[in-house]
């Protein structure tokens, strides 16, 4: 395990190589830090679910039943957190990575992954880089394995949750989930969780997947008055808002919650339409950029 840290004078990034995660984000402005990710938890352990953002590969979120077939195959996956009898969002949060390169601003790091219990077989990369207030993360994945299959991307970030937190990312529609957190029906996106405008996150749980993103997002804090802009390639046209609930996590206060940039529905695997997966031939490879811009009112 290894902590690796890039700054400039409107940034700091901390990045560890436990999970890929990126521990701290922090937002400079002469002698005040504030985080632009959840604050992390403290200790010398990095768990991915306690981090600021974790990444999402192969794919992210679950796949009904743990099995799907493609192209004549059938591929069974097997439950990777003893507290979900699913498969989790792929292997790159339970992974350790490796340090790639680390420049003045920048931070690689890859991950070669070979493991059992899952049909994939893939490489792995992650590129941090600052710029002036934006931060740029960058997740590639390439087929390692025998045969096609698909893939996809996303990241897991956890943002600070305060009364005065507003969210703005305009969609089509969101999913209903079921009891094993998986889509049931697709709706119009309508009242409370309608984010085509500046809203408020609500206090109950949400775990939606929204589809139809235009890949731009804004977070804003009004008391700190620092806004995040968020910018992401085409290949991000969903994303997922999470907000937990007591009764879930008993330690939550409604202080943080997820908003996941992804380039697939949860259970694409399933959906005739392969919800926005990627097919990769082996060697073929698939990546994808979001970038978080702050700005300070």
């Amino acid at each position: 395990m290894a902590d690796i840290e890039i700054a400039n004078e409107a940034l700091s990034l901390t990045v560890t190589t436990t999970s890929g995660a990126i521990w701290r984000f922090i937002s400079r402005s002469d002698s005040l830090e504030t985080p632009l990710f959840r604050e992390p938890s403290q200790g010398r352990e990095r768990p991915a679910l306690k981090s600021g953002c974790f990444p999402l590969v192969p794919f992210g979120n679950r796949v009904r039943h743990n099995r799907f077939s493609f192209e004549g195959r059938e591929h069974l996956l097997e439950p990777n957190m003893d507290w979900d009898r699913h498969y989790l969002h792929g292997d790159g949060w339970t992974s350790e990575w490796h340090l790639a390169s680390h420049a003045k601003g920048e931070i690689v790091l890859s991950l070669d992954h070979r493991g059992t219990g899952t049909p994939y077989a893939y490489d792995a990369e992650q590129r941090f880089s600052l710029a002036g207030p934006t931060l740029t993360t960058t997740l590639s994945v390439t087929n390692r394995g025998e045969f096609a299959l698909p893939f996809g991307l996303g990241w897991h970030p956890y943002f600070p949750l305060t009364k005065g937190t507003t969210l703005k990312a305009a969609a089509r529609s969101y999913w209903a989930e079921d009891s094993s957190w998986l889509p049931t029906v697709e709706h119009p996106v309508t009242g409370h969780i309608d984010f085509s405008q500046p809203r408020g996150l609500p206090r109950r749980w949400v775990n939606t997947v929204f589809e139809g993103w235009n890949s731009e997002a804004k977070i804003y804090w009004r008391e700190s008055g620092i806004s995040l802009a968020i910018d992401a390639d085409p290949l991000f046209s969903r994303y997922l808002v999470f907000v937990s609930d007591p009764a879930f996590d008993a330690g939550y206060d409604y202080d943080f919650f997820c908003f996941e940039p992804m380039s697939h529905s949860a259970d694409g695997h399933n959906m005739p339409s392969g919800g926005g997966l990627v097919r990769l031939a082996p060697g073929e490879g698939l990546t994808g950029s979001v970038r978080y811009t702050c700005h300070r009112s």
